[in-house]
């Protein structure tokens, strides 16, 4: 970031994070500024790529995804085209939440979300480990769910 965030920006920031449906006006109010600067600086941190996009967040048990796995992935052969082709794969599949380059023993960490258990192990079977120089893949089921946010800390 080129410039530092202003605390009316981070105040904008911290109320879009909570709930993207504000409005302008509503943002406008709540950290006390008129509404065509609020929009402007709204606008402006679209356009510097701040803010990236504005999504609904959706929950994953009540739409029958009760399962979430961190899967470590360790490849046979470290070639660029082979990276690129692995990641090219992952990108494809919507069960794959997330995914990571990793510094250590693996590497690659994914975000996998199945219905049940019999789902996951088809993705793990049929897709996963069915990639070329997938070595190993470790999975981690996660049993409950503690903290989930996309807000970032912007203090």
């Amino acid at each position: 970031m080129q410039n530092p965030l202003s605390p009316i920006d981070r105040k904008i920031l911290r109320l879009l994070q909570h709930d993207a449906d504000l409005s302008a006006a509503e943002v406008a109010e709540k950290v006390e500024l008129s509404q065509s600067p609020c929009w402007r600086r709204i606008h402006r941190m679209q356009e510097e790529g701040l803010i990236e996009r504005k999504v609904a967040l959706l929950n994953p048990r009540l739409l029958g995804f009760s399962i979430t796995v961190f899967v470590n992935i360790k490849l046979s052969a470290h070639g660029r085209n082979h990276l690129t082709e692995f990641e090219e794969a992952i990108v494809g599949y919507p069960e794959v939440l997330e995914c990571y380059t990793m510094a250590g023993g693996s590497d690659y960490l994914l975000k996998v979300v199945a219905r049940d258990i019999a789902s996951y192990e088809r993705f793990l079977r049929d897709q996963l480990l069915q990639r070329p120089h997938v070595l190993e893949a470790h999975s981690n089921i996660a049993m409950s769910e503690v903290k989930r946010t996309t807000e970032l800390p912007l203090d």
